[in-house]
C-alpha cells in the first residue's frame, strides 16, 4: 500500500516522500528580482523531512512581473543566487523545482500583455493589450530561456505556471480569452499557447516538467472540474511529466474550502491522462494527506501554509503517522 513517506519516482528524479511544499510566494527576493539570504533561509529550514520542494513563482521577463519583490528568472546575472537556493534545498534532501511563470493581464508594469483586451476578474483595473502572435513567439523563447536557467542552477525539476489567472491560465479560461485567431475559442484553441510552452521547454531542458493546472476557475463559464478530463491528455501529449493541481482565475481562494478540494480534480486528471499528479488546497491534516496517498487520489501532496507556520510541520508529521 503506498504511504505518504514512502519514495516516488518522476522520470530519474527519486523522491524521499510524496510530501512536497508547493510553490508560495512569499516576496523575500530583491528588488531586481534576486535571491537574498532571508529567502535561501526560508526554503533550507523548510526542505528537512519533505520530497519536494518547488520555489515560488519566478518572472520569465520584468514585463511580466506580478509584484516588486518577487523572485526572477529572467536573466543569466541571477544564476549564481538561483544556484544557491537549489543547492540549500538539495542539501536538505530534498528534490528541488522552481515555478517559471509570466503575470500577463496581473502584472505590474505600465503596459500589460494579455491574451486579449479584457479587464482581469480578480481585482485588476487596467485593460491589457492583446499579444500578436509574434509577441507569444518571443514569450515562448523566455519561457525557454528561464527553463535552462533553472537546469543550469542545479533544480531537478521546473514547473510551467499555468494556474491562479497569470498568463497561461488567461490563455485557457474563456473568460480572458476572447480571440478570433487559431489561439481562441475552443478548449484545443485556447490551450494552444500553453502547449506550445511545453513543448518548447520538453525540447529545450532535460529535467522533468511540471505544469501547474488552474483547473477551476471560480467563476461561471470559466475552467471547471468538467474540463480537465480533455485539458490533461493533451498536456501529457505535449510534454508534461507531472500535473500539479490547483485554481484557476480567481486562484484558490476563491473554491470552496473544504480540506483537500482540489483533489476531485487530481483524480480527474490522473484518470484521464495517466500522469502523475500533486494535489494541494487546505490540507492541514497529516492522516488527510496519507489517506490521498494510500487511496490512490493523487501521487504527492502539497502542504502549504501549514509550512509557513511550523518549519518543522513535515517531522511532526511523520512521528503522528507512527503512532
Amino acid at each position: 500500500m503506498k504511504r505518504l513517506f514512502e519514495p516516488f519516482e518522476i522520470r530519474e528524479v527519486i523522491l524521499r516522500n510524496r510530501l512536497a511544499i508547493p510553490p508560495l510566494a512569499n516576496n523575500r527576493a530583491g528588488e531586481n528580482g534576486e535571491v537574498t539570504d532571508e529567502l535561501v533561509l526560508h526554503y533550507r529550514e523548510r526542505s528537512a523531512d519533505v520530497g519536494l520542494v518547488v520555489v515560488e513563482h519566478s518572472f520569465i521577463d520584468p514585463q511580466g512581473r506580478y509584484t516588486t519583490r518577487q523572485l526572477g528568472i529572467h536573466d543569466d546575472s541571477l544564476l549564481d543566487g538561483l544556484s544557491r537556493l537549489a543547492s540549500a534545498i538539495r542539501a536538505q534532501g530534498a528534490a528541488a523545482s522552481i515555478q517559471i511563470t509570466h503575470a500577463g493581464s496581473r502584472g505590474c508594469s505600465d503596459v500589460l500583455r494579455a491574451p486579449s483586451p479584457v479587464v482581469h476578474p480578480r481585482g485588476a483595473s487596467r485593460v491589457p493589450e492583446e499579444l500578436s502572435v509574434s509577441e507569444m513567439k518571443g514569450l515562448i523563447e523566455l519561457f525557454v530561456a528561464a527553463a535552462r536557467r533553472a537546469e543550469r542552477a542545479g533544480f531537478d525539476l521546473v514547473e510551467i505556471h499555468g494556474a491562479h489567472g497569470y498568463l497561461l491560465s488567461q490563455f485557457l479560461s474563456p473568460i480572458t480569452n476572447k480571440r478570433q485567431d487559431g489561439y481562441g475559442g475552443k478548449l484545443e484553441n485556447r490551450l494552444r499557447f500553453p502547449m506550445e510552452v511545453v513543448e518548447a521547454v520538453k525540447r529545450a531542458v532535460g529535467i522533468p516538467l511540471m505544469y501547474r493546472l488552474g483547473a477551476e476557475d471560480g467563476i461561471e463559464g470559466g475552467i471547471s472540474l468538467h474540463d480537465v478530463p480533455r485539458i490533461a491528455p493533451l498536456l501529457r501529449e505535449a510534454g508534461v511529466d507531472l500535473l500539479d493541481i490547483s485554481g484557476g482565475l480567481m486562484g484558490w481562494e476563491m473554491v470552496n474550502e473544504r480540506p483537500g478540494f482540489f483533489v476531485p480534480y487530481a483524480e480527474a486528471a490522473r484518470r484521464s491522462s495517466g500522469l502523475p499528479c500533486m494535489v494541494t488546497g487546505n490540507i492541514h491534516d497529516p492522516a488527510l494527506a496519507d489517506a490521498i496517498v494510500r487511496e490512490d487520489r493523487a501521487d504527492i501532496v502539497g502542504v502549504g501554509r501549514p509550512f509557513l507556520k511550523d518549519p518543522e510541520w513535515a517531522r511532526k508529521a511523520r512521528v503522528s503517522l507512527m503512532q
